[in-house]
């Protein structure tokens, strides 16, 4: 049995020091007060267990073995009442956001905590409303809001973090650089994740708000923790939107740098174009006087000839050729017209 903690209150005050057995457990319900079984990942045949031992309906226990991907709460007929919550922690190492789960069973006389995952620790939940003897004497519904009130303080670090990295990516975006796009998608993820944790849970803690369905002790503590919420579900709704903003000028930055590389491409071309057009009447020249007919070999026999037929036969066709491209580029050139000034079409 993957039993954390287990533990019996009443009137406020632990009664008992270290866990206890889970038979036991399920006895002390009947004495007074409420018990505190906490578990961390257990197995379908440990769950089964609990099940007999407290009475847990078998669509609860069902939903406790499966992973969500938003917190709900459900009542059931039996008066117990499910509520499954999201918990996240940032890595540093990975710079990622490593989430949990918390299926909390809130019934009068017992709750239970079924945890997944390595950010869903709540040790410190416990020894905080351990020491406030005021709020346990109100009951079973105390631990939901030590579990509440921990959960939504662990999510205002990852969003400190992953404002740093949006911040990072950001500098490099609208600097005028290429980010890595894999790593935008990526922190888009972990951060529609993240809001997917955080948003509906304003419902479930809305719910607890409703009229009877806290303590009036309570009360001022749920709403705190309400308050808490809707602050980090603003900044993660803004934190999300605003890396829709960076991707699409990410991608506007790629489309700049591949247009001038494209423009560097294109004037390489336009350069070897010229030089291989200035070449090509030349080798022409060169390969008919290389020709070694009869009229060539006795017809060419002074300096002079030679002078006037090779060489006036290189420089005419490069002569030719310029200015030919001279004149292209003359009609060719776009009229730009000088400030101030309007060209307006002449009247008939």
């Amino acid at each position: 049995m993957v039993i954390v903690d287990c533990a019996h209150y009443r009137d406020g005050r632990r009664q008992h020091e270290g866990a206890m057995p889970l038979e036991q457990a399920a006895a002390r319900c009947r004495q007074g007060g409420f018990v505190w079984l906490g578990m961390f990942e257990p197995g379908p045949e440990e769950l089964a267990r609990v099940r007999e031992c407290f009475g847990l309906h078998e669509l609860a226990v069902e939903d406790a073995t499966a992973f969500h991907l938003r917190p709900k709460a459900e009542q059931y007929e039996d008066g117990t009442e499910l509520i499954i919550l999201r918990t996240a922690r940032y890595d540093d190492e990975r710079e990622e956001v490593d989430t949990g789960e918390i299926s909390v069973f809130l019934a009068e006389r017992f709750v239970i905590t079924v945890r997944h995952g390595i950010a869903s620790e709540l040790h410190g939940a416990r020894s905080r409303l351990e020491r406030r003897p005021e709020l346990l004497q109100a009951g079973s519904v105390s631990t939901l809001w030590a579990i509440l009130d921990q959960v939504v303080d662990s999510y205002a670090p990852v969003v400190t973090e992953l404002e740093r990295d949006i911040e990072q990516i950001e500098a490099t975006v609208f600097s005028g650089a290429v980010a890595p796009t894999e790593r935008i998608y990526s922190l888009r993820r972990e951060v529609t994740d993240f809001y997917r944790a955080v948003h509906p849970l304003l419902a479930v803690l809305g719910r607890r708000l409703q009229p009877g369905r806290a303590p009036a002790g309570l009360l001022p503590y749920f709403r705190d923790v309400h308050d808490h919420l809707l602050l980090v579900n603003e900044e993660v709704a803004a934190q999300r939107d605003l890396l829709t903003t960076v991707l699409e000028a990410n991608i506007a930055v790629i489309s700049v740098e591949q247009n001038k590389i494209g423009l560097r491409q294109s004037a390489s071309m336009e350069r070897l174009t010229i030089l291989a057009s200035v070449f090509l009447p030349l080798s022409f020249v060169v390969g008919f006087f290389g020709q070694n007919f009869d009229w060539l070999v006795t017809h060419i026999s002074s300096f002079t000839a030679f002078l006037v037929l090779s060489l006036g036969g290189l420089l005419l066709p490069c002569l030719l050729l310029y200015l030919w491209l001279r004149r292209r580029r003359h009609h060719t050139s776009p009229v730009v017209p000088e400030a101030g000034n309007t060209l307006v079409p002449r009247r008939r």
